[in-house]
C-alpha cells in the first residue's frame, strides 16, 4: 500500500473508531451540530445578523447591542432545555424528536427572516431568537447521549454549590465575564462605514473573522503547550490584563493613530482580531479547567452544564451593558466620535475582575479543588457504576414507556463562547 494510502488511513482512524464504538449515527449528529450549526453556522450567521439589523432593520448600534443580547438568551437556559429532552418525551422518544425539531425550527425561522424583508423588529427577533433556540436544544440533544442518573445528580447540585470551594470562583467567572463590556455592535457598524469608518465590505468583514480564527488556533496551541501548569490565579491574572492590552489595538483603529504610523486599516484590523481572538483563547481556557474541577463526581455533566448557563449569563450581560454604553455616550448610525471612549471603558472595566481574583483558588491546574468530603460517598459509587456510558441515537431512542421515569444524567460541555 503507498505511503499516501497509510497516511490517509491514519487520519480517518479516529473517525473510525468512534463510529465503531458510538455508532455512526452519533459522529453525525456531533458533525452536524459542532461542525456545520455552531462552525460554519454561527461564523457566516454572525456577520449575517449584524448586516441585518444595519442594512434592513437599520437599527442603532446600541439597539442592535441589546437584540443580540436577547437572541443568545436560549444558551443560558440550557439546563432547562436538557431538563425537557429527559422529562418530556414525544411519541415515546426522548432524543431523536428534539433533534428533528431544533433542526426544523432553526431552518424554518431562517427562512421566514429571508423570505420576508418586510418584517418588523420584534417578528425578526423572535425569529433569531428561535434559530438560537434550535441550535442550543440540537447541542443539548447531542450531549445528552452521554448520560446516567438525572435526578440524582440534581438533587446533588444544591450541596455542591453550598461548597465555598465552588461557589467562590463561580461568582469570579460571572462577574468576569459580565464586565467585558461588549461593544461589538458599534464596532462593526463604524467598520462598515464609509465615511467615518474604513468601509469594509462584506467580503472583507468575513476574512477578518476568519483570520481571526487562526489567532484562536493559536492561543490553545499556545495554552496547552506553555502555559497549562500555571496556578489559576495566574494564569487568570494575566488573562484579564492581556485582554486589557489587546483591546487597546481597537482604540488605535478607531483614533487612526495605524493611519498616522503607516499601518493601513485592512491590515491592522486583521491583526487586531488576530490577537484579540488568540487572548480570549488563552483567557478562555483556564476558565474552562476551572469549571471541570469544580464538578463533584457523578454529577459533571449536570453540573457543568449549569456552569457554563452561568457564564453565558454573563456574557448576554455583558452585550446589554455594551449597549447601554453606546446608547450613553450616543454613538449611533451617522455619530461615532464617542466611540473611543466606549472602546476605553471597556478595556478598563476588563481590569475590574482582578479585585474578585482572591475568589480563585491558587493552586496549579492540575490540583484538586474540591475538599475530600465531597470526593466519597455517593456520587463516587455513582460513578463506580459507570456515569459515563454513551447512548447512541438509535439505542437512545428505543423506547420510554408511559410509566417509566427519566433517570439520565446528562454530560454537557460547551464548544467555544
Amino acid at each position: 500500500m503507498a505511503d499516501h494510502d497509510l497516511l490517509v488511513l491514519e487520519q480517518l482512524s479516529p473517525l473510525r473508531r468512534l463510529s465503531r464504538e458510538l455508532h455512526w449515527s452519533f459522529v453525525l449528529a456531533v458533525v452536524a451540530v459542532y461542525g456545520a450549526c455552531l462552525g460554519v453556522g454561527n461564523a457566516v450567521g454572525g456577520v449575517a445578523a449584524g448586516y441585518y439589523w444595519k442594512d434592513v432593520q437599520r437599527v442603532q448600534p446600541s439597539a442592535a447591542q441589546f437584540y443580540q443580547g436577547v437572541t443568545d438568551a436560549p444558551w443560558v437556559v440550557k439546563p432547562l432545555w436538557g431538563l425537557l429532552t429527559d422529562v418530556v418525551p414525544i411519541a415515546g422518544y426522548r432524543r431523536r424528536p428534539y433533534f428533528v425539531l431544533a433542526g426544523v425550527v432553526g431552518v424554518s425561522s431562517m427562512l421566514m427572516l429571508s423570505l420576508h424583508r418586510g418584517l418588523g423588529i420584534m417578528p425578526a427577533l423572535l425569529a433569531l431568537t428561535a434559530q438560537s433556540a434550535g441550535a442550543a436544544i440540537a447541542d443539548v440533544t447531542v450531549d445528552a447521549l452521554v448520560h446516567k442518573k438525572f435526578y440524582k445528580a440534581i438533587q446533588s447540585m444544591g450541596t455542591t454549590l453550598k461548597c465555598p470551594e465552588v461557589w467562590r470562583p463561580c461568582v469570579y467567572m460571572f462577574v468576569s465575564h459580565n464586565l467585558s463590556l461588549d461593544i461589538q455592535g458599534g464596532m462593526f457598524y463604524w467598520y462598515t462605514d464609509p465615511v467615518v469608518g474604513p468601509g469594509f465590505s462584506e467580503g472583507f468583514i468575513s476574512l477578518i473573522y476568519a483570520i481571526g480564527s487562526v489567532g484562536s488556533l493559536l492561543g490553545v496551541l499556545l495554552y496547552q503547550s506553555a502555559l497549562k501548569d500555571y496556578p489559576f490565579r495566574s494564569i487568570l491574572l494575566w488573562g484579564q490584563v492581556l485582554s486589557s492590552l489587546a483591546g487597546m489595538l481597537d482604540l488605535v483603529l478607531v483614533t487612526r493613530l495605524n493611519l498616522k504610523i503607516g499601518i493601513p486599516d485592512y491590515f491592522f484590523a486583521m491583526i487586531d482580531n488576530s490577537i484579540s481572538q488568540m487572548v480570549g483563547r488563552l483567557k478562555w481556557l483556564p476558565l474552562l479547567v476551572l469549571c471541570s474541577k469544580l464538578c463533584s463526581p457523578g454529577i459533571e455533566g449536570t453540573f457543568y452544564t449549569l456552569l457554563m448557563s452561568l457564564q453565558n449569563a454573563g456574557l448576554l450581560m455583558s452585550a446589554w451593558w455594551g449597549g447601554l454604553l453606546l446608547h450613553m455616550l450616543s454613538v449611533n448610525r451617522m455619530e461615532f466620535s464617542n466611540l473611543w471612549i466606549a472602546v476605553l471603558i471597556r478595556n478598563i472595566s476588563r481590569l475590574v475582575p482582578l479585585t474578585l481574583l482572591f475568589l480563585v483558588p491558587q493552586s496549579d491546574q492540575k490540583s484538586t479543588l474540591l475538599p475530600a468530603d465531597m470526593l466519597d460517598g455517593d456520587t463516587t459509587d455513582a460513578v463506580k457504576a459507570g456515569s459515563v456510558e454513551f447512548s447512541v441515537l438509535v439505542q437512545e431512542d428505543s423506547g420510554v414507556s408511559p410509566n417509566m421515569v427519566a433517570m439520565d444524567d446528562r454530560t454537557r460541555i460547551d464548544p467555544a463562547g
